[in-house]
């Protein structure tokens, strides 16, 4: 049957299924039974397949799955014995104890002879039985708790003991079901009214407990708490309180979307409501904060926090979006109201420092989540709407919130800034509130200046229109405030130019001085810490001047000030740190342009990029050293840890570029890892740009190359390496990172079994497969080498004993190369399976006819490591079959054999006598006589 017949056969795919299933290949068995699911009309048929793919998700850990196929098959036949097995072990591993007692004892009745049948329900039996007991135990604990609780008598520091005992009982399964029975939501309804902090907190830490990870028990407290008692506390003027709410309501954002997307079977949970009704309440909630004067500015911050966590897509590949739409119908004006609130004014609501930025992001956010123009469009007529509803009143306080809401606008989807910013009147009014007496109106404006230099066509208006402005407001204005936020418009508009030295604004010498400024403004403590960070944005512009980065570089003090501004709770600041770092670092991408096109350009007179001198890479070198010297490891940690929307995925993108530049010279790195950098790392690697991912699994694989894993990663964190790494190994990546991530790959699998079965379920081996026939010897070299590390786990032996493939051929091969890395790794990968696994020795043979001189080259080898794996493979394959052993014998392999027995210069110990096992073998065969017997015939000769 020819492969396509095979494809449209479901009989044909179904038996192709069992045979990988055999072989250990799991995934292959998958798509084999899928396919042929899809092909088959019969009902039977399909059961059977059904049945068979819950065999295969058991084995791959995917208990969901394997339980609904299953039930599927069970669907279709209730007597299916082998399925309702099937379907009992999934209900054990997902923790349905009495659904998985009732399968496994309807097994033992149709089957009670089944040893198998009986040891599962004796299990079952066991684990039911240590639950009741740890719930009787939970339950006395939960009422001693709440006995306490309500005690008003009890004085405050045992009720508070209480409630954080209430807190580490709520995080077992056990404690928090039991606080749910007893009505342990009302209780702590009460707790949230407590005058007490601890109290409080405690109460929410309790309900985090209650709702992680539980659909059913977050939609009950939902409704029983009500969200408006939710917002109340978030809204609170203490910010551990309202932080700790956000925590809470995220958690319940999870619990109710997770229970959307999961297949939920079973009588316990299919009578569960849609969830969400609940989670459009929740977001109302969040949206009428946004306005309201009685919700404090931290408060605000944690609701937009909230709304640019849940709000928008995840992926792009799902196509619903509505939940978008929604909050734009519902709430983007409230949303334009935070925006637009200037806060030196009497009007508007409470804002913190960083509430601007949020709200740049959250806009931001929503507006890349439309899938259409006419959606676009939408949104550019509500914003274009609310600007222009305020710019056209009486008064300039009305224009000041315009503006405002167009410098937001400007920081967050640009495009619809732009559009408002192009309205009549709106760059008129801003150009001339610049020249306003009032401080409060000259900021505003001024920083709307700032952002709408932005764009190149708008930096080359504002440099022919705006740069006198700017520069006799730094010049003249007696507040500090005024003249930072013109300084760093002339920073923005010196920086045009970017790092091409050729193409610079300013006189020569003019951004080492506005730079030299930047950092005096940055040390002075005495400024608030808006003016600081407005310092750094200056520097974020200019270190794209070479001689401006070394500069900076060189004053520690600047440098340290930066530092802990970053560490600072003026979260806006984090892109402009990660910018000016990315700049001095040279982290950013620069194509090199090709020398003929160059030659090209200067003959038609057209520009021509040029590099500065100081952009050369010794001189990078240097600057990483000052840098790592000042303690930017511990400010970049610190940046990773903030839960703000201001750490964007752009800003996450910049200090992966930076860890990575740190971590280039080997040296360097025991230093970053000690720093705390490499934890910093594993949450950069999922959550950040597609760029980012890369450069901070790249970085990883550098640290896990030529550092202990066991010590740069501890305890579980060596685990959540291990899929950044493999993302590298895909023919979008560079052959670099390619190899980085093999060498990385290698030497986590040579840790531990643990290890080698996290790279297994991550899928990594059909990819390092196809590595190992890479052009680049390096690569091919070092996907052999962890390949070689992988075959000491069962599963990976299994698919070379699997037949029909060409694995164990391509090893002999590559014994026989000239590249000696690729030799030893072969070689290496062939003395372990024929150890671990004998019956391979016997197909050698016949994988290729030279595969004699192969082991005979490396017998000769004269590099002592080859020499060995030779003579193990050779010593292998005589224990496992004496037909081998007599093929061998009768080579040239005795001679050679014989000499390395022997000992002598070059030659090991260990080899010698491996070499010597393997002449005693062949003479336990009988192939050959030992010298001595050979002596004594000699002597009895007529």
């Amino acid at each position: 049957m020819s492969v396509s017949e095979k494809e449209k056969d479901p009989a044909a795919m179904k038996e192709e299924g069992n045979t990988l299933f055999k072989a250990g290949d799991m995934q292959g068995a998958v798509c084999c039974y899928t396919k042929a699911l899809k092909l088959s009309d019969s009902q039977a048929e399909r059961a059977v397949l059904h049945r068979n793919r819950s065999a295969c998700y058991l084995k791959l850990e995917d208990y969901n799955k394997a339980e609904a196929d299953a039930s599927k098959a069970l669907d279709t036949d209730p007597g299916d014995v082998k399925a309702r097995f099937r379907r009992a072990q999934a209900f054990q591993k997902l923790g349905r104890l009495d659904q998985a007692f009732l399968d496994a004892q309807r097994c033992a009745q149709l089957e009670p002879k089944n040893k198998a049948f009986q040891d599962l329900l004796r299990q079952l039996g066991a684990q039911i039985q240590l639950k009741s007991a740890q719930l009787n135990s939970t339950d006395a604990r939960v009422q001693q708790m709440f006995s306490l609780l309500l005690d008003a008598s009890a004085k405050d520091l045992d009720r508070q003991k209480a409630a954080q005992n209430l807190v580490v009982l709520s995080r077992e399964e056990a404690g928090a079901e039991q606080i749910f029975r007893n009505d342990g939501v009302k209780l702590i309804h009460k707790l949230l009214q407590s005058n007490l902090e601890e109290i409080v907190l405690s109460a929410l830490r309790t309900l985090v407990g209650l709702c992680t990870g539980h659909q059913s028990r977050t939609m009950a407290i939902v409704n029983e708490l009500g969200m408006e008692q939710m917002c109340a506390v978030m809204g609170s003027g203490a910010s551990t309180v309202s932080l700790a709410a956000c925590h809470l309501l995220q958690v319940m954002f999870e619990a109710l979307t997770e229970g959307m997307k999961r297949e939920i079977r079973g009588k316990d949970e299919a009578i569960l409501p849609e969830p969400s009704k609940e989670l459009r309440s929740m977001l109302r909630h969040l949206l009428e904060m946004m306005p309201s004067t009685n919700v404090s500015g931290p408060g605000r911050d944690s609701a937009i926090n909230l709304l640019v966590k849940q709000v928008p897509r995840k992926s792009l590949k799902n196509p619903d979006n509505s939940l978008t739409l929604w909050v734009i119908d519902q709430g983007l004006k409230k949303i334009l109201e935070v925006a637009g609130t200037v806060p030196e004014l009497s009007e508007g609501p409470p804002l913190t420092d960083n509430s601007h930025m949020s709200c740049s992001v959250l806009l931001s956010k929503l507006y890349d989540d439309l899938k259409s123009d006419k959606e676009r469009e939408n949104f550019n007529k509500l914003c274009e709407e609310y600007v222009q509803q305020h710019f056209s009143r009486q008064g300039i306080d009305a224009k000041l919130r315009a503006i405002q809401t167009v410098s937001v606008l400007l920081q967050g989807p640009s495009d619809v800034g732009n559009r408002t910013l192009e309205m009549s009147g709106i760059m008129d009014a801003v150009i001339s509130l610049c020249a306003s007496e009032d401080v409060t109106h000259q900021q505003v404006a001024v920083e709307a200046l700032i952002h709408a230099a932005g764009k190149a066509k708008r930096a080359s208006f504002i440099t022919a229109n705006g740069v006198a402005l700017l520069k006799d407001l730094y010049k003249k204005s007696e507040n500090d405030r005024i003249r930072v936020r013109a300084l760093v418009g002339l920073c923005k508009l010196g920086s045009a130019g970017g790092t091409d030295f050729s193409m610079k604004q300013f006189a020569e010498g003019s951004t080492l001085k506005l730079a030299k400024q930047c950092r005096k403004w940055l040390c002075n403590e005495s400024l608030p810490p808006t003016s600081r960070r407005w310092s750094v944005e200056g520097l974020a512009y200019l270190t794209f001047d070479a001689d401006v980065k070394e500069d900076f570089v060189e004053d520690k003090n600047a440098l340290q000030a930066m530092f802990e501004l970053a560490k600072s709770e003026d979260k806006t600041v984090l892109f402009a740190v990660g910018s000016t770092l990315v700049n001095c670092t040279n982290s950013y991408d620069v194509e090199k342009p090709d020398p003929q096109m160059v030659e090209l350009a200067k003959y038609a007179k057209q520009h021509v990029p040029e590099e500065h001198p100081k952009d050369a890479p010794s001189h990078v070198e240097k600057r990483l050293v000052k840098l790592l010297e000042a303690g930017v490891v511990s400010a970049l940690v610190c940046m990773v840890k903030q839960e703000s929307p201001a750490l964007t995925e752009a800003c996450r993108e910049c200090i992966a570029r930076v860890f990575l530049a740190l971590v280039e010279r080997q040296e360097d790195r025991g230093t970053v890892v000690a720093q705390g950098g490499g934890k910093a790392l594993i949450p950069l690697a999922s959550d950040n740009t597609d760029v980012g991912k890369i450069k901070a699994a790249q970085a990883l694989a550098k640290i896990t190359i030529t550092s202990n894993p066991e010590i740069a990663f501890p305890g579980e964190r060596i685990y959540e390496v291990v899929r950044p790494l493999i993302s590298l190994l895909s023919l979008e990546c560079t052959l670099l990172q390619n190899f980085e991530a093999l060498m990385a790959l290698t030497n986590l699998a040579g840790i531990s079994e643990r290890l080698r079965q996290k790279i297994i379920k991550e899928k990594a081996v059909p990819k390092i497969e196809g590595y190992m026939f890479e052009e680049h010897e390096l690569v091919r070299a070092s996907a052999t080498e962890c390949m070689c590390n992988l075959v000491l786990s069962t599963e990976v032996q299994k698919l070379y004993l699997a037949t029909g493939n060409d694995r164990l051929k391509l090893l002999v091969l590559y014994s026989g190369e000239e590249d000696e890395r690729l030799r030893k790794a072969a070689a290496g990968t062939l003395a372990m399976l024929t150890a671990e696994q004998p019956e391979l020795c016997a197909r050698i043979p016949g994988t290729t006819t030279h595969w004699l001189e192969i082991f005979q080259a490396l017998l000769l080898s004269e590099i002592s490591d080859l020499r060995h794996r030779g003579v193990v493979i050779i010593q292998n394959m005589m224990q496992a079959e004496k037909s081998l052993a007599e093929t061998l014998i009768e080579s040239e392999a005795l001679e050679i054999l014989s000499v390395l027995a022997k000992g002598g210069e070059g030659i090991t110990e260990p080899v010698s006598k491996i070499a010597q096992n393997c002449l005693d073998k062949a003479v336990e065969y009988g192939i050959i006589r030992s010298r001595e017997g050979k002596e004594k015939t000699k002597g009895t000769d007529p």
